[in-house]
């Protein structure tokens, strides 16, 4: 996102809308990672826990080797198509290669040393209460954050974080190609309202639409497999969102890779 253009995203699947809930938690904790203060840790830890939580609800290592192994059969279809990069696309394949590796060499669930952690079990068990983790619920916790220097804090929160790189690698890479798979075209909403349909041949992945930044509206995607439709909103921050039904021009991408 720019100052001048916000780009609103849609997953069209199960997986992708995964890869994108982990691709906002690997940012708050980054975003956290910048401060020291005890606050900013919290956030960091608290970002980190809620991964393990994404990653219980599914089998996501397997979903992502499938996802790499998808781009590598697509990518691999281009290696005699004319006007092809070849260095780059070799280099694409081998990065692709190089992510799947790293998840076939890693033989333990994502995560699992740190759910065997007791100090992060019970932070996990408070989590879900309302303010539970604050200092009379767990003294350990408080002890850790005030007791511990800055910069060991921060250490450790590096190495809890290391338990992801082979998923983030390969989260980060697979949302990569997808957004790049096809440019931005110009499109309008009459009446603030758009539908397309989609080529069930097609493997659409995202749907992204852009809007200038000083806009007055957003938009509301809704799709899946078939077709998908956009309802460009007027934000008021007192009262529901209504449809505007002026004309607005917008910009769309359709990633399939």
């Amino acid at each position: 996102m720019s100052e001048e253009y916000i780009i609103f995203e849609q997953p069209l699947n199960e997986r992708i809308r995964t890869f994108l809930r982990l691709e906002f938690l690997f940012m708050r904790v980054d975003n956290a990672l910048t401060g020291h203060s005890e606050m900013h840790h919290r956030d960091a830890l608290d970002a980190m826990l809620n991964m393990l939580s994404v990653f219980e609800r599914s089998d996501l290592k397997q979903e992502l080797m499938k996802e790499i192994e998808r781009l590598i059969a697509n990518l691999s279809a281009l290696e005699n198509s004319p006007g092809v990069d070849q260095q780059a696309l070799e280099t694409l394949l081998s990065n692709l290669d190089q992510n799947l590796d790293a998840l076939h060499i890693k033989k333990t669930s994502i995560g699992q040393r740190l759910r065997e952690n007791e100090f992060l079990y019970s932070i996990r068990q408070r989590s879900s209460i309302p303010g539970g983790t604050c200092d009379f619920d767990l003294p350990a916790y408080h002890f850790w954050l005030q007791h511990t220097q800055t910069e060991q804090r921060a250490q450790q929160l590096q190495q809890w974080l290391a338990e992801f790189v082979s998923v983030r690698n390969a989260v980060e890479m697979s949302l990569r190609l997808i957004r790049s798979s096809v440019g931005f075209k110009e499109e309008v909403a009459k009446e603030g309202f758009f539908q397309r349909s989609l080529d069930a041949n097609q493997p659409y992945q995202l749907i992204r639409v852009e809007i200038p930044g000083k806009a007055n509206y957003f938009p509301e995607v809704s799709g899946g497999k078939h077709r998908f439709t956009v309802r460009f909103m007027l934000f008021d921050i007192q009262q529901r969102p209504q449809q505007t039904f002026d004309e607005i021009p917008f910009r769309l991408s359709c990633c399939a890779m």
